[in-house]
């Protein structure tokens, strides 16, 4: 018998063995599988103001236009700097043709350069709101959760939405008789948009008088929904 007529017999009966093992073993057991899920909410108070303002001109002349914009808010820029809790930076440009009846010839240019103000101190937003739309238009005035106060309030609801999870898993287990344990789990986070802190023409009548605005910031809920998989063990 040749040597590789030999290793092919070999070859044969070792699979043979295992196809006979695998036939005698066993059958793998696998325990039931339990999906699960659990939400748990808590509110966010919001602490942080966030406005947007601009200055907007139009003019025949596009250098005019920009000069008149860019000094409106350069001089914006100078009255903020006296409030040092009040977070500035710039929130765009843009120049647009204004065009004539025809709607082919460009009878002027449209220039709008916005800011946005930051703050968690009301009464210094406020002020410098007043102040600024003696020059400036007040886009919006929102209220938001500062990112401090987010990721506290969300740590806080990932505890009780862990705990929940861990209450139904024990709950469902314990009326089917079983133990159990988590295969696979996930964790997701929910929250809403900022809101607007009061009706606008409230907001612009109180921002205009420059005085600290009766500001209705409310709060925000933070969901956090926990999704699952539990593995049911026999006691």
């Amino acid at each position: 018998m040749g040597l590789k007529h030999l290793t092919a017999c070999l070859a044969i009966l070792t699979m043979n063995l295992t196809a006979a093992r695998a036939a005698d073993a066993p059958p793998t057991v696998t325990a039931p599988l339990a999906d699960l899920s659990a939400e748990a909410s808590r509110s966010a108070p919001n602490d942080q103001l966030r406005a947007l303002v601009y200055a907007e001109a139009s003019d025949a002349n596009a250098a005019d236009v920009a000069r008149r914009v860019n000094g409106l808010i350069a001089q914006a820029l100078a009255t903020a700097r006296g409030y040092p809790a009040v977070k500035v930076k710039s929130a765009g440009n843009s120049t647009t043709p204004v065009y004539g009846k025809s709607g082919r010839a460009i009878d002027a240019w449209r220039m709008r350069s916005s800011l946005s103000l930051e703050s968690g101190d009301t009464a210094a937003l406020s002020e410098l709101l007043g102040k600024l739309q003696q020059s400036l238009a007040v886009a919006s005035l929102n209220a938001a959760p500062s990112p401090e106060t987010w990721r506290k309030v969300e740590d806080e609801v990932i505890g009780d939405a862990l705990s929940a999870f861990q209450n139904r898993a024990r709950l469902v287990a314990g009326g089917l008789g079983r133990g159990w344990r988590i295969r696979q789990i996930s964790v997701n986070t929910s929250g809403g948009r900022p809101q607007p802190v009061m009706p606008y023409a409230r907001a612009a009548m109180a921002i205009a008088e420059a005085a600290p605005a009766p500001v209705e910031a409310g709060d925000t809920p933070i969901t956090v929904t926990v999704t699952g998989q539990i593995e049911l063990l026999d006691r």
